[in-house]
């Protein structure tokens, strides 16, 4: 009988721990908030998992624009973020919503459409001349409109070509949606894509666009930072502090930089460039 309970009472122990809810708070993910230019290049698929078999914590990554992913990361609904819109992230580390903030690769955005190229953009001469052709022609546009990173820049270009930020046109299109899928649009429509170059690269034979606009200039430079939401700012235990910090390491490592560097290299030029400290503020 003594044997019988001592069965019954092992096997409800085992239950318990086996249990879905228990093992998933066992192996709580860290919640990555990140641009959808890193998981639509590869670079994620590339990285994740030599941190997760490093250190064993496995990542849930949350590809949203860079806006919805500061956000994110302001209200503790990420542990930690890959960005890459410098003003949203100032803003937030001077107000103290964000820690740890550190820039560390680089690539260039560029303007892609057709290879004919109907508002003759490749003669511009900067690349808010570029778009003002585009609006003047006016020609297909295919902008993601979802607040990301790469829509800011967008927004800023168009200031700088003497529109108004959130301008329309006929052929314009706002897709709400990520990198790729933007692309994808604008392929199909034969419309003009403001893009990172990585993310274009990667979708290019899909779209069949042209790099029409590709110049390196000070206003295409397209910055990724790591950040942490600051756990002082955010109630007791709601991010993963120690998740965060390793993988802010694993990301900013020189290992993990020769990995960025050569990321794509194979097929090209690589799509991401690492940077150095102090590369930034050049």
């Amino acid at each position: 009988m003594k044997r019988i309970v001592y069965l019954v009472a092992l096997f409800a122990a085992l239950v318990s721990f086996l249990s879905p809810a228990r093992a998933e708070e066992a192996k709580r993910a860290l919640v990555l908030g990140s641009t959808t230019s890193v998981r639509d290049s590869g670079l994620m698929d590339e990285l994740l998992p030599l941190f997760e078999k490093e250190t064993g914590i496995h990542v849930q990554l949350v590809a949203v624009g860079s806006g919805a992913a500061l956000k994110l990361g302001e209200d503790g609904n990420a542990d930690v973020l890959v960005t890459h819109e410098p003003d949203g992230e100032k803003a937030l580390v001077e107000k103290g919503a964000l820690v740890d903030h550190r820039p560390f690769m680089e690539n260039f955005f560029l303007i892609a459409g057709p290879a004919e190229d109907p508002a003759g953009i490749a003669k511009a001469t900067s690349a808010a001349d570029a778009i003002a052709r585009i609006a003047k022609k006016p020609a297909p546009f295919a902008s993601r409109g979802d607040d990301s990173g790469t829509h800011k820049r967008e927004q800023a270009l168009f200031k700088q070509a003497g529109l108004d930020a959130n301008a329309s046109w006929p052929g314009l299109v706002r897709t709400g949606q990520g990198m790729g899928a933007t692309l994808q649009v604008a392929g199909e429509k034969r419309a003009y894509v403001l893009s990172d170059r990585a993310t274009f690269q990667t979708f290019q034979a899909r779209t069949q666009l042209a790099p029409v606009f590709a110049e390196k200039t000070a206003d295409l430079r397209n910055v990724y930072a790591v950040s942490r939401p600051n756990p002082e700012k955010l109630p007791a235990g709601r991010v993963d502090v120690d998740g965060a910090k390793r993988f802010a390491a694993f990301i900013t490592s020189p290992a993990t930089a020769e990995r960025i560097r050569a990321f794509g290299a194979k097929d090209g030029a690589p799509l991401f460039t690492p940077l150095a400290e102090g590369d930034v503020a050049k």
